[in-house]
């Protein structure tokens, strides 16, 4: 059935029209004053489009402009979100233009991209913006036909009267709608009834793309602008001298400024900077702990067995539980640091004016980025501009705003625009990476293989807390500890795809794995029960949905057909995280007594999937993603460097090396949760297990190709 809404006034800041504009409805995500009235033509809501924070604009002729507030790198949110406000209207899509919004934090509470949390946070507000908008224009249609406003339908944006016959168009009615004042609630559509929601829809930027227009940070321009690239310290030092006379011998080089432990390189454009930049004579001396790869590795091992742990879980009495265990299984799992290595190095323009700001590039948090400009300079943030680009990537690299400030620094010196380039090198050593962890589990169980008692603890580096305390199969286990150690370390980390969980939900379903063997029990099964036990008898809180996770579990052991052919080795691995639930199984075949991949099977529960299209490559991308970084990808380091600067030495999965990936959705009829992130942490566990099901040999630690438990497996990759 259809849901009525509140509008509440506040969700609206502008209805507008002239004799030549159009109808305009901007709303606010979070609230904002009751509708204004104000003269604007549709090229006048398109310049001052900064002045509003996401809206609709219909033309007389029917047009219609969708701005999209959060930025895009490739999650497909700036075409999902004009969906959703094309559905509530009623439009045709083919009419509909979208445009990237910039920065303004007074009209959008919710302006970043990360942690799949886009589409969960605005789906409301989204489906309200188009909804009243459509109130609107049939209450002008029905006053203009002189009929009751209940006798009028819509449908690809014409208004009908069912009586008589008679249609008008949006366009022919928005100067009349914008007359009016926004309802207190509005009529939300029965999801059955969506014509535009649930249907593929192509990226409203694949034109521009595959023709190379410049929508990327990359791509920005501006006449008379300067470049700059900086060289970065190693991790744990300090510029101890500077020799940049040859470097400032290269033709085109402006200058070469030194400043808080970095040394920036100015020119004309970038092919003299990165020939510059090899001429640098740097020297560094200690400043702090200078790290390498082996000191990790025994770091690890102490605080593993250290007393200093927090505890972040205590259910039941975990010491009486193993004591009087039948059978006792300890494993650890660990994974090393990783790049992000989006395909888009770092890059970004500034322009340090007298008393303003301008910013323009890739960035997933323009107000964070404003923010630290602002108290990096001592000025009002509202003096800084932020125009987002299109990223080419993030991963969570670009929650970061260091770059932004290298831009700025520079331009503020240079008294002179400057955009500032990464290179590939720059972007691998240039830190922010995916923390490097280590866990170890432990299981009691009784003398009929039921899992009694459940210990883990996390060491990780710079990775703040490297457990999810409440995910299950916490609130499974009546007997819980779940404890917490993080190292200061000198080298910088950041968010990566699915923070933290992007490795526990390998390491802790290839564990449950092993248990599930010494218990006896089908890896499914096992985890069923565990569920049901969380179900009927929850131990201290569940944060999870039960049901959910048994839905995808029990779907994806179907559309897998599980341990039903003899000749087809499985693996299994499902997990929650930002909202969402998947559930994988991996299939491997023997041929000539070598085992071959031929598909990983996915059934995802993320709601009311708005756009199969992007939702299909989001799966499918995340676990293309999951699985490459758990064959393949390393970065280890040596006296405060990464070893590995580019992708001749730090490898990334291959297009030969994707196995066929099925994707299936569940109905649970929520609304929609996250998906940029929850295909990812399943895919390592869902690998590994089948891995080990076909040879008997259990990986713990990635990359899987550098360990010896893997080395003369010659896992062979196919489609189908």
């Amino acid at each position: 059935m259809a849901n009525i809404t509140k509008t509440n006034r506040r969700d609206f800041l502008k209805i507008a029209a002239t004799a030549t504009g159009g109808l305009f409805i901007g709303f606010y995500w979070s609230g904002c004053d009751s509708p204004k009235m104000q003269v604007l033509s549709t090229e006048e809501i398109l310049s001052k489009a900064t002045d509003f924070n996401s809206f609709l604009s219909i033309t007389p002729d029917g047009d219609i402009v969708i701005y999209s507030p959060n930025p895009e790198l490739g999650q497909n949110i700036k075409t999902s979100f004009p969906m959703v406000v094309a559905e509530e209207l009623d439009a045709d899509w083919s009419r509909v233009r979208v445009l990237q919004a910039n920065l303004d934090t007074e009209k959008y509470e919710r302006q970043l991209t990360g942690g799949s949390g886009a589409m969960p946070h605005s789906w409301e507000r989204l489906r309200k913006a188009g909804a009243t908008a459509r109130h609107l224009l049939i209450s002008a249609a029905a006053t203009r036909l002189e009929v009751d406003r209940n006798s009028l339908t819509t449908e690809k944006g014409i208004i009908y009267h069912k009586d008589s016959g008679k249609k008008l168009g949006y366009g022919e009615v928005v100067l009349d709608a914008a007359q009016l004042e926004a309802p207190d609630e509005v009529i939300f559509k029965d999801p059955k009834d969506f014509k535009i929601i649930g249907t593929p829809v192509k990226n409203v930027d694949n034109e521009d793309i595959f023709t190379g227009k410049p929508l990327f940070g990359l791509d920005f321009y501006r006449e008379g602008m300067l470049h700059a690239m900086v060289q970065r310290p190693p991790f744990g030092m300090k510029i101890k001298s500077v020799d940049d006379a040859s470097a400032r011998a290269i033709p085109g080089i402006q200058d070469v400024i030194v400043y808080d432990n970095n040394v920036a390189i100015v020119g004309n454009s970038t092919w003299p900077l990165m020939k510059a930049k090899r001429r640098l004579n740097v020297s560094y001396e200690p400043d702090g702990k200078v790290e390498s790869s082996f000191d990790h590795d025994r770091i690890f091992k102490e605080l593993l067995d250290s007393k200093d742990a927090r505890a972040m879980r205590e259910d039941g009495d975990v010491d009486t539980a193993f004591k009087n265990a039948a059978k006792i299984v300890t494993s650890e799992y660990q994974c090393p640091f990783l790049s992000h290595s989006p395909m888009e190095p770092m890059n970004f323009f500034a322009h340090v004016k007298e008393d303003q700001v301008e910013l323009i590039g890739p960035t997933q948090t323009p107000d964070s980025a404003r923010v630290q400009t602002a108290n990096l300079l001592g000025i009002p943030k509202e003096n800084i501009s932020v125009e987002i680009t299109r990223l080419g990537g993030g991963f969570g690299r670009r929650l970061r705003a260091d770059y932004v400030l290298e831009a700025v620094e520079i331009s503020k010196r240079m008294n002179a625009p400057v955009k500032v380039t990464w290179s590939r090198e720059d972007d691998m050593t240039g830190g922010a990476y995916r923390p490097a962890v280590r866990y170890r589990f432990s299981a009691a169980l009784d003398e009929a293989g039921n899992m009694i008692g459940y210990k883990l603890r996390g060491v990780g580096m710079n990775a703040g807390n490297s457990v999810r305390q409440d995910n299950f199969p916490s609130g499974a286990v009546e007997n819980v500890l779940i404890e917490n150690v993080n190292y200061a370390s000198s080298i910088t980390t950041n968010a990566w795809r699915a923070p933290i969980t992007n490795f526990l939900a390998y390491a802790e379903q290839s564990f449950l794995d092993e248990v599930a063997l010494e218990a006896q029990k089908d890896p499914v099964q096992f985890r069923l029960e565990l569920l049901e036990k969380a179900k009927t008898s929850p131990v201290g809180s569940v944060n999870y949905d039960v049901d959910r996770m048994i839905g995808v579990i029990k779907d994806a052991a179907e559309k897998s057909n599980w341990g039903k052919d003899g000749n087809v080795k499985q693996g299994f691995s499902v997990y929650f995280s930002h909202r969402s639930y998947v559930a994988q199984v991996a299939n491997i075949e023997m041929e000539n007594n070598q085992p071959v991949l031929k598909k990983i099977i996915a059934s995802t529960d993320c709601g009311i999937v708005v756009n199969p299209t992007g939702a299909n490559h989001q799966v499918r991308g995340g676990i293309v993603d999951g699985m490459g970084h758990a064959m393949y990808g390393n970065l280890t380091f040596e006296n405060g460097l990464p070893k590995q600067k580019n992708f001749d030495s730090y490898r990334l999965i291959r297009m030969k090396e994707v196995p066929e990936v099925e994707v299936h959705y569940l109905d649970s009829g929520f609304d929609p949760t996250g998906l940029g992130e929850p295909a990812l942490p399943p895919t390592g566990g869902a690998i590994a297990n089948a891995i080990f099901a076909a040879t008997g040999r259990r990986l713990r630690s990635q990359p899987f190709v550098e360990q010896k438990e893997f080395s003369d497996i010659n896992l062979e990759i196919k489609r189908g």
